[in-house]
């Protein structure tokens, strides 16, 4: 057992419990803003295309600064910086919740995901090595993934309440006095960090900064339909592979998805991601515009796929043990991608029941088991050195796929106008072959296996 564990052990039922408050936090505001964009949209009388930015910002420099957190978190303190983050996204909040305009609004949202790249990867990596044994970190992760799961379901149940009951301004506010508890009590329950090893080399700035640029000029390009923001974001991010081949002290060492494992479940993450972040735009964007659900009865139309979620997360401990990570992980895709190819028959002008239940139980039972499995994978032989920078590439692949895929797919549905019924199928099409396609790739590594 190292150092870090043998202190920490006695305490690792609170500690994991207010690690995974702040990502309940952090995983609600990914959702959260959903239900709350029309209001928004009539506050600051702000365009779809601009609105979409409340969205994306949020998530797209979350996952980019996450690797830059992960990094963070090895060289400089778990402890500090998860204490860090949670401060600024506390911050961030506030702002959010006080913005006067729809830009100081956005740029507290692009401030929010900051902080949650320094918490995160932070907030994962002490799991991984609160939780040694194979066994016992696929329960925690299965408790983490579950309570950060249902984030994002609360989300939209919060800001449906909320937006219909007080002002959309409340959605960010509810984070700043659960925030501050967090900062309360980490010191109290999460020992300080030891003396950090001697490292040579600089922090790799320059590939933060090209890993965050270049998807936002992807997503720009997507929503804008500009050809020459997709060419500057594809130079952007093979620039960064570039500066990641040279810099003497990389972000991440392109030699870390040599482990074939770790680097097949941060690639199939992706889709996954893109699904899942498409299914929550879309299909409230289908219950409030075509189904004409209020913001409070779309919001409750997501309990069943809540209870879902968590029922799926509950028993991936389980399915680890009896299947293996490689084949539970091929579990979670085919029943998301059951979900999806669901959702992509969505009548012209269809029902709660019938045409949307179903498929939303497939992608909340599929994402709840395969995430978990895929976190389990991506944190594959870990140690104390990296730690952080496995947890910082698991979740920055999570945020940057769930981003640019709702980019695709919100283009592909919106359609330069208001979307309709062939515009979803053929958004929850594209994401049903996508996730199909990487569970050919799972299956592939377990018949190798």
């Amino acid at each position: 057992m190292n150092t870090f564990t043998a202190h920490a052990s006695s305490r690792r039922t609170p500690v994991l419990a207010l690690l995974s408050l702040l990502q309940f936090l952090i995983a609600i505001d990914v959702t959260v803003v959903n239900v709350a964009l029309p209001a928004i949209g009539a506050r600051f009388d702000a365009e779809p295309a601009a609105l979409s930015w409340v969205v994306t910002g949020y998530t797209l420099v979350g996952g980019g600064l996450l690797l830059l957190g992960g990094r963070l978190t090895d060289l400089l303190g778990r402890r500090r910086m998860f204490l860090l983050g949670a401060a600024l996204f506390a911050l961030a909040s506030l702002a959010a919740g006080l913005a006067p305009n729809l830009p100081t609004l956005v740029a507290a949202r692009f401030a929010q995901g900051a902080g949650e790249a320094l918490a995160s990867p932070a907030a994962m990596s002490l799991i991984a090595l609160l939780y040694p044994c194979p066994e016992e970190r696929a329960k925690a992760l299965g408790i983490w993934g579950a309570i950060s799961a249902s984030g994002l379901v609360v989300g939209v149940l919060l800001s449906g309440a909320l937006v219909q009951l007080l002002d959309w301004r409340w959605i960010f506010g509810v984070n700043v006095p659960l925030t501050a508890a967090v900062l309360a009590l980490t010191p109290v329950l999460v020992r300080p960090d030891g003396p950090r090893p001697a490292r040579s080399g600089r922090l790799d700035l320059p590939g933060a900064a090209l890993l965050t640029a270049g998807p936002l000029a992807l997503v720009y390009g997507v929503l804008r339909g500009s050809p020459a923001a997709l060419l500057a974001g594809a130079v952007l991010l093979a620039a960064f592979i570039l500066v990641e081949a040279r810099a003497g002290n990389p972000l991440v060492p392109l030699a870390f998805f040599a482990h074939r494992v770790r680097a097949l479940a941060n690639a199939v993450t992706v889709p996954l991601s893109a699904g899942l972040s498409g299914t929550f735009f879309l299909a409230t964007l289908y219950l409030q515009e075509v189904i004409e659900l209020s913001p409070l009865q779309a919001g409750l139309a997501y309990l069943p796929f809540c209870a879902a979620l968590l029922l799926a997360v509950s028993q991936v401990a389980r399915l680890i043990g009896a299947l293996g990570v490689t084949y539970t992980a091929l579990l979670g895709l085919l029943l998301t991608a059951a979900g999806l190819g669901w959702l992509a028959r969505l009548p012209d002008h269809g029902g709660f029941g019938a045409d949307v239940l179903p498929g939303m139980l497939g992608v909340a039972a599929g994402m709840g088991i395969g995430l978990v499995a895929l976190q389990h994978a991506a944190l594959s032989d870990v140690t104390e050195d990296d730690a952080g920078t496995a947890s910082g590439v698991q979740r920055s692949v999570d945020q940057l796929g769930g981003s640019l895929g709702l980019a695709v797919l919100v283009g592909a549905a919106l359609g330069g106008g208001t979307p309709q019924g062939a515009d979803y199928r053929t958004a929850f099409g594209w994401a049903a072959l996508g996730v199909l396609a990487a569970a050919v790739a799972v299956a592939a590594l377990g018949r190798r296996k």
